[in-house]
């Protein structure tokens, strides 16, 4: 595999085509499949909506983004470069717009990183409970924040900035296999559950969550979709790199997150079917899927669970530092960041100086704790569903202005479908009462990044004033007359 390199063209640089189908793929569903398929079936989905409303909910959840990626997939095949919703914000309604997806997805992708990176706390406190709680610093938000914590998540930032810095190729490597660990993983803790000798359909009633209607139980898990399934978008991120056809996206974004819901569904089954899910959750374990995976399959379990575990986050962290570089890297290129950020290492061939920040960004960030990173990461909810929206609504302009294009009419009801998907997932985050309703904290949090966006903006708005769309369409999209959907300069 060829290590990225830059090739200069005229003023703009690009990105050498290195990845494979296989590692874009991997880096679809290791971010789609978190440490929430593992730790939220005992927390959230049975105890919430019921193992049957759930299920329900992730297949509908899944469908519905899959309407989404599937306009994804003609943004990537139109316009295959670095920084995705951002240049497809920029196709459709112009730089303001672009300006704003971009600037709502940098802070989420970045936090999601240390998002990840807190998860490995979590794991440690419930494997090996008090080995890496020491030197206790202060408590924030009912967050206790251990020096020893500080130093094992700061460890694992450090080492996969290391191995985006040295190298995409090594990175996607890495995605691959931690993402194929990952699916092996959940399928040995699903064969020891479904085969276990208590194991019965039985258990798993009530199937719907007590006390709420069906819907209202199949509505608490569709109305997390963005969060259960973000990841596929990080792709088009990297679109760029891609060492094959931009038009085997859509079934690589579609793939992944179809074997991300079949997979929150089997782990959620898996953990509800081996006793009464009712008697589990009563008995209050600290990690209900840890249990369950000790009692099936012995210590092995616990050892193949926490390797899956790990291998979920580990692909979260690098998948999202490969998009955050890359989304940083495509912004400023078109001037919309510092210059400094398109700067490119003259031995790894790498965008070294945005994976740098995203680095640093992503070690400040466990010091805040982790329900203070829960704040930000779900004001970014708001971020991930407003990119969506911009990229649906430029497919369907896209294929208003090429109705001669094969399968023109069919992707426009696509497009439409993701639109009226975004609109949905942006109320249920939005209005009050909602299942998905973001907390008063994380308001606070989108005031203020808003604020700092507007701001930096204004900063760049006259430099932004005086290019014209030719200008900034080569440096957003490669070609000064690629197709546009808003009034030209």
């Amino acid at each position: 595999m060829n290590s990225l390199s830059p090739e200069q063209t005229d003023d703009r640089v690009v990105l050498k085509k290195t990845l494979s189908p296989l590692q874009v793929w991997a880096l679809a569903l290791g971010c789609i499949l978190g440490w929430g398929c593992f730790v939220l079936p005992g927390i959230r989905f049975l105890p919430q909506a019921g193992p049957v409303a759930a299920c329900i909910g992730f297949l509908i959840g899944g469908g519905l983004l899959g309407f989404v990626a599937l306009s994804y997939g003609k943004m990537i095949e139109s316009y295959p470069v670095a920084g995705g919703e951002f240049a497809y914000a920029y196709a459709g309604f112009g730089p303001t717009a672009a300006f704003v997806c971009g600037w709502a997805l940098v802070l989420g992708y970045t936090c999601i990183i240390a998002l990840n990176a807190t998860a490995i706390a979590l794991l440690t406190r419930f494997l090996l409970p008090g080995v890496f709680e020491c030197g206790h610093l202060y408590t924030i938000a009912g967050w206790d924040v251990y020096a020893g914590e500080l130093a094992l998540l700061s460890g694992a930032v450090l080492l996969f900035g290391i191995i985006n810095y040295r190298g995409v190729g090594f990175a996607g490597s890495a995605q691959l296999i931690l993402a194929l660990t990952l699916v092996a993983g959940v399928a040995v803790f699903c064969a020891g559950s479904f085969f276990a000798p208590t194991a019965h359909v039985e258990n798993l009633h009530p199937f719907f969550a007590e006390g709420i209607s069906p819907l209202a139980a199949v509505a608490s898990v569709v109305a997390i979709a963005p969060w259960l399934y973000v990841g596929f978008d990080t792709i088009p991120q990297a679109a760029e790199e891609f060492d094959f056809p931009p038009s085997k996206s859509t079934f690589l974004m579609v793939a992944a997150i179809l074997l991300g819901a079949g997979m929150y569904a089997l782990v959620t089954l898996g953990v509800g079917i081996v006793i009464p899910y009712p008697e589990l959750l009563a008995a209050n374990h600290v990690w209900a899927t840890g249990y369950i995976a000790k009692l099936t399959l012995g210590t092995a379990g616990s050892i193949i669970l926490a390797l899956a575990v790990l291998a979920a986050i580990l692909t979260g962290i690098n998948g999202f530092y490969i998009a955050t570089s890359r989304l940083l890297f495509g912004m400023a290129r078109s001037k919309f960041l510092p210059e400094w950020f398109c700067g490119i290492h003259p031995h790894y061939h790498t965008p070294h100086r945005s994976i740098i920040f995203t680095m640093c960004v992503a070690l400040i960030a466990p010091w805040f704790g982790r329900e203070a990173l829960n704040w930000i990461v779900d004001m970014s909810a708001i971020g991930t569903v407003i990119a969506y929206g911009f990229t649906a609504m430029t497919a369907y302009r896209f294929m208003v202005a090429h109705p001669t294009w094969p399968g023109s009419g069919r992707n426009k009801v696509y497009a439409v479908i993701g639109v009226c998907t975004s609109f949905l997932c942006l109320g249920l985050l939005t209005v009050p009462g909602s299942p998905a309703a973001i907390d008063t904290e994380s308001w606070y949090a989108l005031l203020v990044w808003g604020i700092l966006g507007a701001v930096f903006y204004m900063t760049k708005h006259s430099e932004l004033k005086v290019m014209t769309t030719s200008e900034m369409s080569f440096l957003i999209l490669g070609k000064a007359d690629m197709p546009v959907f808003f009034k030209k300069k």
